[in-house]
């Protein structure tokens, strides 16, 4: 008969395949206990997400974010009541040696999202961009293994240049939604306004804009690209694949001329199998004495 811990693992990984559109790609590269600890950390994350962008007034989704965070902090002693997440969240944290505080920090963002719906300057997005998705690079990290705290850095820098892809590929979706990541400053510099960007306006200040921001985004990436080879090498496939899928979607977002308005940015479901799959050919190449020993062959493409 299946345990508590069990059907729990079961829960979260069936979460993280029917929600983890990209990252679930990478998830599955990885050995067993790392791929079940991340769809736990994953289905945690989720659930957080869930309540900030659900149907709730303002003052409910508060509410279950502070009850979130209550359940967060019982899971760390034990206390599950009965949620099908907590029994093996609590276990992926103690296994892999995850910081608590990164969980708080990611409802702190999710908060955020609560009561902001513009920012002044990008050093005010950069916070958020932290509490959303470098705390989840630096979740991951702790599940991918790591013996250099370089990796810390980089993960946050990596995790910067997923969100600022997520911001740049949903920018209609969120000004119709009255949400404007782009900082005030880049909008002032370029001529552009939250009216035109709500609108879909694709003029030249628009294009330039977006080169700019596209460009940003792709610094980030290059930045954090020194921490393939400072993970475990038995997760190395899987962030490669996940990075080649989100440079992939920027990529994509820079041959549209930062046309986000007509056509989502996205990889289809063969171009991932197809990253999934160079990916399992650079390790069979590793492991058959491909390239200098110690050397990684992890090359990104997009």
């Amino acid at each position: 008969m299946m345990n508590e811990l069990e059907r729990s693992y079961r829960h979260c990984r069936r979460v993280a395949r029917g929600r983890a559109r990209n990252f679930y790609y990478g998830f599955w590269l990885l050995p067993k206990p790392r791929r079940d600890a991340l769809c736990a950390v994953y289905a945690f994350m989720r659930y957080c997400d869930d309540v900030a962008d659900g149907p709730d007034s303002a003052g409910e989704k508060a509410d279950g974010l502070r009850q979130w965070r209550a359940a967060l902090d019982g899971a760390v002693r034990g206390e599950y009541q009965d949620n099908l997440i907590l029994p093996a969240f609590h276990d992926a944290v103690r296994r892999f040696e995850i910081p608590v505080e990164l969980f708080h920090d990611l409802i702190d963002g999710a908060e955020m999202d609560l009561s902001l719906r513009s920012y002044r300057t990008f050093e005010q997005l950069y916070e958020y961009c932290y509490r959303v998705a470098s705390v989840v690079g630096l979740c991951s990290l702790h599940v991918f293994g790591f013996r250099d705290e370089r990796a810390k850095a980089l993960a946050e820098q990596c995790g910067i240049a997923f969100q600022l892809t997520n911001i740049l590929r949903d920018l209609q979706e969120d000004a119709r939604e009255g949400r404007v990541y782009l900082p005030q400053e880049d909008l002032d510099r370029f001529g552009y306004g939250s009216r035109e960007l709500e609108a879909g306006v694709r003029n030249t200040a628009f294009r330039e804009l977006m080169s700019f921001e596209i460009a940003r985004a792709r610094s980030y990436y290059q930045s954090s690209y020194p921490l393939l080879d400072l993970v475990e090498e038995e997760s190395r496939p899987a962030l490669w694949t996940l990075i080649s899928i989100y440079r992939g979607i920027l990529s994509v977002i820079e041959r549209n001329g930062g046309d986000v308005f007509t056509r989502r940015a996205m990889m289809t479901d063969m171009e991932k199998i197809m990253l999934v799959l160079k990916a399992i050919g650079m390790r069979i190449q590793l492991r058959l004495g491909g390239g200098a020993e110690g050397e990684m062959p992890w090359r990104l493409d997009a």
